[in-house]
């Protein structure tokens, strides 16, 4: 009895206040995300205002076949996927993930003048596209850690959300930008192109400037005593936990084509003038801009790997679409709205189901490994779709990829098992 008085609280004695939590559709994205997230608005209005008309610029200005444009276009993704493991790499052992991006976005700005001294050649074009597509191999990875290292682990779907959509509006501009410039000039005179190509490099110089003055590096988020070394990052691929991710991305890869395909094909169903071919991928991203931040805020209470085999399923309904029996006006809504719904709820996503079972000194190599395996598979298919587009036709060709995303989906169900929440230990960090 009197243990019980002793022990309650008096009544007029305030108790202490709880702490209120907050909501977690309040919880604000924070300040490096979002500068990160202006970074790629503004880079990817100057990649997709010229991404937007190499399709129309190789197939109608250089009469390239479908065949050697599909090997373009996989150079594009594909060729230089390598470099992805190199800048991670070398993020990770510098832990200055914020110099090696800013390397990898001025090359790809200096890049696109060089798509003004290539003209009609092929090979000059192929080297120009590389260097490209070199510069994106070596920011994606540091630039995705930078996101993990600024957000908390329950929230990754969110960020990488606002930051995809952020990405997705400089991409719904971007062929905006496009198409602005070529009804201006003249989609059809010898300066247009000259003209986007400028446009382009002047506002890639601008996200490397916002890259420099806004964003936050975090080299000192994880101190090592000893450096990251190569015996490490190879040793990623002995945890079953990051090989389902890396493996994962490579069959994904290998089922998606690439999207100037598809917007070829709608063009050719509804006999689009060749000046508005840009508004394809318009409706794309405005898509891709909808749905991102959402999509990736209801992975994170959803789970993030039921909303990525759900976005590739939406990418084989879109290609089933293409030689339906719906109107063309019909499949081309119902298309590009597959398409941004597969890029929504597929491509951060991603990145957020890899990064948790990554090991945080190797989290950058271990991004890189994922998008190398993607890039890579996507080269293959890339090629490997253009010579069927050529042998088959493209009626039967895009029903194969549609039979090859379900057939990726059912292998990435079983892939991609187990809890991916607890980061997989490097074998050094085992022995420390």
């Amino acid at each position: 009895m009197y243990l019980s008085t002793i022990d309650r609280p008096a009544r007029d004695t305030p108790r202490p206040r709880r702490r209120a939590r907050p909501r977690r559709g309040r919880v604000a994205i924070g300040p490096n995300v979002l500068a990160l997230g202006a970074v790629s608005l503004l880079t990817d209005v100057s990649s997709e205002m010229v991404t937007a008309v190499l399709p129309l610029y190789f197939v109608l200005a250089l009469n390239l076949s479908p065949a050697a444009y599909g090997v373009m276009d996989g150079l594009y993704t594909g060729a230089t996927a390598l470099l992805r493991l190199v800048g991670g790499y070398i993020a990770d052992r510098t832990r200055r993930r914020k110099r090696i991006a800013g390397v990898g976005y001025t090359i790809s700005a200096v890049a696109k003048l060089g798509l003004l001294g290539a003209g009609a050649s092929a090979p000059a074009l192929g080297a120009v596209i590389v260097a490209d597509r070199a510069g994106k191999g070596l920011r994606s990875a540091p630039r995705d850690a930078l996101i993990t290292l600024s957000t908390p682990e329950p929230l990754l779907g969110r960020a990488f959300g606002v930051h995809r959509a952020m990405d997705s509006a400089g991409a719904f501009l971007g062929p905006l930008v496009a198409l602005g410039l070529l009804s201006i000039v003249g989609a059809t005179t010898p300066t247009a192109f000259d003209a986007l190509f400028v446009t382009s490099f002047c506002i890639a110089c601008a996200g490397v400037l916002t890259l420099a003055l806004f964003t936050r590096d975090h080299r000192d988020e994880h101190p090592r005593a000893k450096p990251v070394t190569v015996r490490a990052a190879v040793a990623l691929l002995a945890s079953p936990r990051v090989r389902g991710p890396v493996y994962a991305a490579g069959v994904l890869g290998l089922a998606t084509i690439g999207d100037g395909f598809v917007y070829l094909v709608l063009m050719d169903r509804q006999g689009f003038p060749a000046g508005w071919f840009p508004l394809y991928a318009v409706g794309t991203n405005l898509v891709y801009l909808t749905l991102a931040a959402p999509l990736g805020a209801l992975a994170d209470r959803w789970g993030r790997k039921r909303m990525l085999l759900c976005g590739y399923l939406c990418l084989g309904i879109g290609y089933l679409l293409l030689f339906g029996p719906l109107p063309g006006t019909w499949t081309t809504a119902l298309v590009l709205l597959c398409l941004g719904t597969f890029y929504a709820a597929g491509d951060g996503v991603l990145m957020a189901l890899a990064a948790p079972v990554l090991p945080a000194a190797l989290r950058t190599t271990g991004l890189a490994l994922v998008q190398t395996a993607q890039a890579l598979a996507y080269l293959a298919s890339s090629v490997a779709f253009g010579f069927a587009w050529v042998t088959w036709g493209p009626a039967t060709a895009t029903r194969v990829a549609a039979a090859a995303v379900l057939a990726a989906i059912a292998v990435t169900a079983v892939v991609l098992t187990g809890p991916t929440r607890t980061p997989a230990p490097t074998p050094e960090e085992a022995a420390e």
